[in-house]
């Protein structure tokens, strides 16, 4: 079965450091692409302090008057106070919704929608673990109104847990509604030790911020040359790129209503064109696919754990 839906889509958050300068012009043109949410804020590395959270929210506010739905969000792992607090003060906030990046994160926001069930519904962040419907069920029932399955997730247990004909209810009791991430390098893992760091034989509290030399993280290959990994500060994430643009109707059928495109440096702009023709036009997914294989991402495209196989492999539709 497929359907004539409309999907929204989503910007996910920026998880390099670009400089200040780069950022701004990347989010310019976000402003006036197809995609109807952003979400931002750093969620990997809280030694990333270009943007303070002052600025984030200008930032919030200039895409807002854009037209766009903002979405804050919190990082991943927490380690320290200081960090906490930064959560903490995200989730007190109640000009814009805020997407989980972790279970304590949940926790801030359940007690403030409890305190005050009009603030916006928050999202749930594909870093909080819900791989069945009783856990969904659990986390939605605090203030959720979306959902971001795990990347190692397949769509046909994207759907099994939130099907369409009886959908996970989320705040208020609307269903919960479904955002699958479709492009970008998958986000893996994240780790106390700064790999980025250890590459260069620095301290992770003295990292010289070299992350920052890399754009879209740093490359790891295998003993033979194969592209495998990259690091990315405290993260881990794929050396290929998820692309789903050839599963909208899956998507569909899964009850997805929402897709989530992850900023790269290069060719984002026309991935998100891509991404509204396939999903919400009408375009020809095999041509956008072959397209995006040649417009110099800063990687391969894969789709192996949509299809319940290795994430690192590309499946034929």
């Amino acid at each position: 079965m497929t359907t004539d839906r409309r999907f929204g889509l989503t910007v996910g958050p920026l998880l390099y450091w670009w400089p200040r300068a780069e950022t701004m012009a990347f989010y310019a043109e976000v402003a006036d692409s197809a995609a109807d949410t952003v979400v931002l804020g750093e969620i990997v590395c809280s030694r990333r302090n270009e943007f303070k959270f002052e600025d984030w929210l200008a930032l919030a506010r200039d895409l807002q008057a854009a037209g766009k739905r903002v979405v804050l969000g919190t990082m991943a792992l927490l380690m320290s106070e200081a960090e906490l607090r930064s959560a903490r003060r995200i989730a007190e906030q109640d000009e814009f919704a805020v997407e989980a990046g972790d279970a304590s994160a949940v926790a801030m926001l359940a007690r403030a929608h409890a305190a005050d069930p009009a603030r916006p519904p928050f999202w749930i962040g594909p870093h909080v673990n819900a791989y069945s419907r009783p856990a969904l069920a659990e986390w939605a029932a605090l203030g959720a109104g979306t959902w971001v399955p795990a990347l190692e997730l397949a769509i046909d247990a994207i759907g099994r847990i939130s099907p369409q004909a009886d959908p996970v209810p989320g705040a208020g009791g609307a269903p919960l509604a479904t955002e699958a991430f479709v492009f970008g390098r998958m986000p893996l893992a994240f780790s106390a030790r700064c790999y980025t760091a250890r590459h260069h034989r620095l301290k992770k509290d003295e990292c010289e911020f070299r992350c920052r030399d890399d754009a879209d993280g740093l490359l790891l290959s295998t003993g033979d040359g194969r592209p495998f990994l990259v690091l990315n500060g405290i993260q881990t994430q794929s050396a290929a790129l998820q692309c789903l643009i050839r599963e909208r109707d899956a998507l569909a059928d899964a009850n997805v209503s929402r897709i989530r495109l992850s900023p790269t440096s290069r060719g984002f702009a026309r991935a998100l064109a891509l991404f509204d023709e396939v999903f919400n036009r009408g375009g020809d997914a095999a041509a956008a696919h072959a397209e995006l294989a040649s417009i110099g991402l800063p990687g391969g495209l894969v789709d192996g754990f949509a299809h319940r196989h290795a994430g690192i492999e590309e499946l034929s539709a």
